[in-house]
């Protein structure tokens, strides 16, 4: 897996991957750090499908911007595995800068929940709502 800084090339891929529109994550990659992850290797194109828009295979992005003390990470999406490596991105951010660093996961996404404990996230009681969605508040203090 790769990680690298997100382009606007990547929006059609992140909308795919977060159920949103394209121009959503445009605007996502133009105001905060996205960082993408794609397969090592990536699979060979269908030859009779559209590549002049640049599109690339992602497994997954997260975004983040810090803001006082804390890197809040705004959005994250993808495989379990690419959660997990994406998540690496703002803790080291937060390190350097010796920040905390906040993420909060809507209801039910277990999955996401489960990413964030094995990766060091301590569960820190509710969040807010979005949209009528509940979260649940992780902190990780590195």
């Amino acid at each position: 897996m790769h990680i690298r800084d997100a382009v606007e090339a990547d929006a059609d891929a992140m909308a795919q991957i977060a159920d949103a529109p394209v121009d959503v994550m445009r605007n996502l990659i133009h105001d905060r750090t996205v960082r993408v992850a794609e397969p090592d290797h990536p699979t060979p194109t269908d030859p009779h499908q559209d590549t002049d828009n640049g599109a690339a295979e992602l497994l997954g992005f997260v975004s983040f911007d810090a803001q006082a003390d804390v890197v809040h990470i705004t959005q994250l999406d993808g495989t379990d595995d690419a959660c997990e490596e994406l998540l690496s991105e703002p803790i080291r951010f937060a390190k350097q800068e010796a920040m905390d660093v906040e993420l909060l996961v809507p209801l039910p996404e277990e999955s996401l929940a489960g990413v964030a404990e094995r990766v060091g996230f301590d569960r820190r009681g509710r969040g807010p709502q979005f949209n009528g969605t509940p979260t649940i508040r992780y902190r990780l203090e590195p």
